[in-house]
């Protein structure tokens, strides 16, 4: 959002995104991390913003959910977090979607294996999508209010159910056996979020969880995507990490765009618009234009590690249909 996003592209089988929201070092199989970072400090005295007086903040938590309230104030005086999904004021064509699909779908933010190094400008990556159904559960730690919950719960529960409407793959939240998991996590429990991804994902590099215990305020939510196979596209797994302090509207804007790009849309466009999968935090929750990017995304004929090159023309076909227009340029 405002600042850039850690953003996306730690590496398959290294790191390739980390949302809204990056390592080399993480584990066989990862293929994407993608963390939402902010500015380190407010730019302008925010207005006063008012307490949800229902989070019973621990000690280390309170200081933290001050700053994110603050935060958020000053984006919403600034006329970001739209809630609107995008209006007139905000047109896109077939071919600008084209566009924005091939930057957030198929270019790299960091090099794969390398961490959080930037890859440079049009690094090109391939298809990174889920075949299999994608079973999403909610965990807590242990500091998370308990009065929270039900209100997470919620919001991950319903953007589950309308992101299998939209892209018409498999996507269920479900205990048994999940493989999409969705951690809430207060300041004091970091170090368990590292222990629990741990368990997920046996055999991560310990040096990437330091980056889980030790999370800088920046990065407001993130999450980490895993492939099937070392090296490959056909994700597996994902993990997303989301901090308990953020406000209502900060908590529900990064389960909207973790969770999408868990589903392969790891990558983060400066041109892009109206889409959340930009740094410039216009938009908190996922937009028309996004809801496109993702049926497109999950049209069969894209297929996981398919190239830029071999995608283009399938996408173009598909963005044409899309916004009605048959004769795409």
């Amino acid at each position: 959002m405002t600042t850039p996003h850690l953003l996306r592209a730690l590496a398959l089988t290294s790191l390739a995104a980390l949302a809204a929201c990056e390592t080399s070092t993480l584990a066989p199989r990862e293929t994407a991390v993608s963390p939402q970072t902010r500015p380190a400090t407010v730019a302008t005295p925010p207005p006063a913003a008012t307490p949800d007086l229902t989070i019973q903040e621990t000690a280390a938590s309170r200081p933290m959910a001050a700053y994110y309230r603050r935060v958020q104030a000053d984006l919403l005086a600034q006329g970001l977090l739209r809630t609107d999904g995008g209006g007139p004021d905000s047109p896109f064509t077939d071919t600008m979607l084209v566009r924005h699909f091939m930057a957030i779908a198929l270019e790299e933010e960091y090099v794969r294996g390398q961490g959080l190094r930037p890859s440079g400008a049009n690094a090109t990556s391939a298809v990174k999508k889920w075949t299999q159904p994608v079973r999403m559960t909610t965990e807590f730690t242990p500091n998370v209010p308990s009065d929270q919950r039900a209100w997470d719960e919620a919001q991950v529960s319903q953007y589950a159910k309308r992101l299998g409407g939209i892209t018409g793959h498999p996507i269920m939240v479900s205990d048994q056996n999940p493989n999409f998991h969705v951690i809430f996590t207060a300041q004091d429990d970091h170090a368990l979020v590292a222990d629990r991804i741990r368990e997920i994902v046996p055999g991560v590099n310990p040096t990437a969880l330091n980056l889980f215990r030790n999370l800088p305020r920046g990065i407001h939510c993130l999450v980490v995507a895993f492939a099937t196979e070392n090296g490959g596209y056909d994700y597996g797994n994902a993990i997303a990490v989301i901090r308990s302090e953020h406000p209502e509207l900060m908590r529900r804007s990064c389960v909207h765009e973790e969770i999408a790009q868990g589903l392969g849309l790891t990558n983060d466009s400066p041109q892009a618009r109206p889409t959340i999968f930009n740094d410039d935090d216009e938009f908190a929750l996922l937009t028309r234009h996004d809801e496109l990017l993702l049926q497109i995304l999950y049209d069969p004929a894209l297929t996981p590690g398919m190239s830029a090159e071999d995608a283009l023309p399938i996408v173009r076909r598909k963005a044409a249909a899309l916004t009605g227009n048959d004769t795409p340029s």
